[in-house]
């Protein structure tokens, strides 16, 4: 079985059942979750347990992960193999220094920025566009100079380079079933952003794993600012592998038209204020149904267990164990301290 299992199923509960976990709605059991071999849980939506799943979860120390419907990272249960304590002191330490500090958040945007141009530059050459070519260019020039000191500076950097890329993604969608004009999120407005939203959960869900495991502290990040429950090295970390994962994945399922426009329930409404997190999902402008999330997670598996060449030596792995070992390079520059990290640039 995959070492990562999902539930996405919104009001369903898990009982402890013999070797597996039964998933129940109501006291129905629409499904059984082998117990062998399984590394990760995540609980997409409204989704209970009972005190005998949480004993088996700690036991087995299975990283158990809980995400709003939409997607959104809500809390974690982990059981940590040691304390970690001088890794993160050499974390704490790095991070407050600007001489480390801005080098490395450079080096994170500018990774960001030439896998968006990656992605553009080659989908210009197979769609023969000219927009495209041209958007390729304005991102490799949006990327900050070596000599940038600033972290607003480079957050700006960011900011340009995300605007200017996101104009672009409308060019890569191959499918007129799914008009996109611009970014928008906090809730998503139409079915492009909001499939983006939730790969973008996810895959920061992954990477937040990954630092966990390695023993750094995932809420002290260096491009994104200390937030209250915001993850920051987790939203720093994830950067790089948006255009190469989430956006590749998302655009391959729109223009191979796996999903389709009946994928979604839209909701006619004036924008409004939402009171909390479960205010905000009970009355989003769109919203996958369930087939489509359950689509759209297996092809994010299909993708994470996909693999590549890396580094000089070429060395085969999947992408999920890229992003672990992107994260220990992070861990070994902050105890050399005078080499900033350096993100993954892929090579398409």
């Amino acid at each position: 079985m995959n070492d990562t299992v999902y539930v996405l199923e919104t009001g369903a509960w898990l009982k402890k059942d013999g070797g597996s976990l039964a998933v129940l709605k109501g006291s129905t059991v629409i499904d059984r979750i082998p117990g062998h071999g399984m590394k990760r849980l995540i609980l997409m939506g409204r989704v209970s347990m009972t005190s005998g799943v949480v004993d088996f979860l700690m036991e087995n120390k299975v990283e158990t992960v809980f995400a709003s419907a939409s997607g959104r990272f809500r809390a974690r249960l982990g059981v940590d193999a040691d304390s970690h304590v001088e890794r993160r002191m050499a974390q704490y330490s790095r991070l407050q220094d600007p001489r480390f500090a801005a080098p490395t958040a450079r080096n994170i945007v500018a990774g960001k920025l030439s896998n968006m141009a990656r992605l553009c530059g080659r989908r210009s050459r197979d769609y023969n566009s000219p927009e495209l070519a041209a958007f390729t260019l304005r991102l490799k020039a949006a990327i900050p100079p070596e000599q940038e000191q600033s972290l607003d500076r480079i957050r700006g950097y960011e900011g340009l380079g995300s605007r200017m890329y996101f104009s672009a993604f409308a060019h890569l969608i191959r499918n007129d079933d799914f008009p996109f004009n611009g970014r928008n999120k906090r809730p998503p407005k139409d079915p492009v952003n909001a499939m983006l939203s939730y790969v973008y959960t996810v895959l920061t869900m992954d990477v937040l794993s990954a630092i966990q495991t390695v023993g750094l502290d995932p809420y002290l990040g260096v491009l994104h600012e200390i937030s209250y429950g915001r993850p920051s090295l987790a939203c720093d970390l994830v950067e790089e592998f948006r255009p190469m994962v989430a956006d590749r994945l998302v655009l391959g399922l729109l223009n191979r038209r796996v999903v389709t426009p009946e994928d979604f329930l839209t909701r006619n409404q004036p924008f409004q204020t939402y009171a909390d997190e479960g205010d905000m999902v009970k009355h989003r402008p769109v919203e996958m149904k369930p087939q489509a999330r359950t689509r759209l997670m297996a092809a994010y598996e299909e993708m994470m267990a996909s693999t590549l060449r890396v580094g000089e030596e070429r060395a085969k792995m999947t992408i999920r164990t890229l992003i672990t070992r992107q994260v220990r390079l992070f861990e070994a520059s902050l105890k050399d301290g005078e080499k900033p990290y350096q993100p993954f640039v892929w090579e398409g």
